[in-house]
């Protein structure tokens, strides 16, 4: 998602787009350079004044979470038929993960170490931007409880957290890209692993 696809995409009264621009453009470079971001640099390298930042966003940490999310798409709605274990897969490692879909590593590593120094940062960016991404996938798996293609007592939330945490690991924890081969042949079986346990035994849910 590029600047000007977010500013068009917040929703509320009409505002002035190149300024909008001009404070996410500022805020984002601060964050790509690992500077801190605080509302005097923000103001100094965007030249908008703080009156004009204060009235686009409530909060340095609302803004902070927006210019995080620059670079990141929703994904399309997952379709019913088909088989939707490979649609998952592919949404996880596919076009819309993080790493290889454009969104540099480096700033996907950046906001994770600035999300876990700040927890109101973390909380703001999950309800104003994680949440509205994963919402598809979660859709998807209760649909499938529903066809009792998925076992009827699953949370499709904690479904979607023990998928994609398996590929978060590797970019977290373990240092990993998701380019590598290798990498990538390990998330998919345990991928796998959590999928068996998730399915209906019997093609019934139990």
């Amino acid at each position: 998602m590029t600047i000007a696809e977010t500013v068009r995409r917040r929703p509320g009264r009409p505002r002035d787009e190149d300024l909008d621009a001009q404070i996410l453009d500022a805020t984002l470079q601060l964050i790509d350079d690992g500077e801190p971001v605080t509302l005097g640099r923000v103001v100094e390298r965007s030249g908008v004044s703080r009156a004009a930042l204060y009235r686009r966003w409530p909060s340095l940490t609302t803004l902070v979470a927006a210019a995080l999310d620059i670079g990141r798409t929703i994904p399309p709605e997952l379709p019913d038929d088909g088989d939707l274990r490979a649609a998952i897969l592919a949404s996880l490692t596919g076009g819309h993960s993080v790493t290889l879909a454009g969104y540099p590593e480096e700033r996907f590593r950046q906001r994770i170490r600035l999300a876990m120094t700040d927890r109101t940062l973390q909380k703001a960016y999950w309800d104003s931007h994680v949440s509205r991404r994963r919402a598809g996938v979660e859709r998807a798996l209760q649909r499938a409880i529903h066809r009792g293609e998925l076992r009827a007592d699953l949370d499709p939330a904690i479904c979607f957290d023990l998928l994609a945490g398996v590929f978060y690991y590797q970019l977290v924890v373990r240092g990993d890209r998701l380019t590598d081969p290798a990498v990538m042949q390990r998330c998919a079986e345990a991928f796998d692993i959590a999928w068996r346990g998730m399915v209906a035994q019997d093609g019934t849910a139990t």
